[in-house]
């Protein structure tokens, strides 16, 4: 990665990769250590992350490198500002919602690390760079 980036916030695939210790992803995590890069996830996200299928020590040890951005009533609000804009609603897009406008609230320049292309460029624009899983 030849831009620097200064914060990356990680959807739940993006949390999910680093937690199953996929290789790539941890590759990509190395770049980022090296940049200094902060990394975050919405609170939003661990939500969506808890289940059977996961390691729970190892999501809990990943969640103690990362900073978690509250939901709080006004990011609730931005997040809903976000989808009216986009004419996406309900449940399917709300999670996505909470986790790009915590994207777009950090330290710049930032990168989302998704498996959602597509919705976060709806949602995000050209206002942060996108890194595909």
């Amino acid at each position: 990665m030849s831009v620097r980036i200064e914060t990356v916030v990680l959807d739940s695939e993006g949390l999910l990769a680093w937690a199953a210790q996929d290789r790539k992803v941890l590759a990509m995590f190395q770049v980022f250590h090296d940049m200094g890069a902060d990394l975050v996830v919405s609170a939003n996200t661990i939500v969506e992350v808890i289940h059977a299928g996961v390691n729970q020590s190892r999501l809990l040890w990943v969640l103690s490198r990362v900073k978690v951005e509250p939901v709080t009533e006004a990011s609730a609000k931005a997040a809903a500002q976000l989808l009216k804009g986009t004419g996406l609603h309900g449940h399917k897009y709300a999670i996505g919602a909470t986790v790009a406008e915590a994207a777009l609230r950090q330290r710049g320049p930032v990168a989302i690390l998704t498996s959602d292309i597509d919705g976060m460029t709806l949602l995000c624009g050209s206002k942060l760079r996108l890194i595909g899983l």
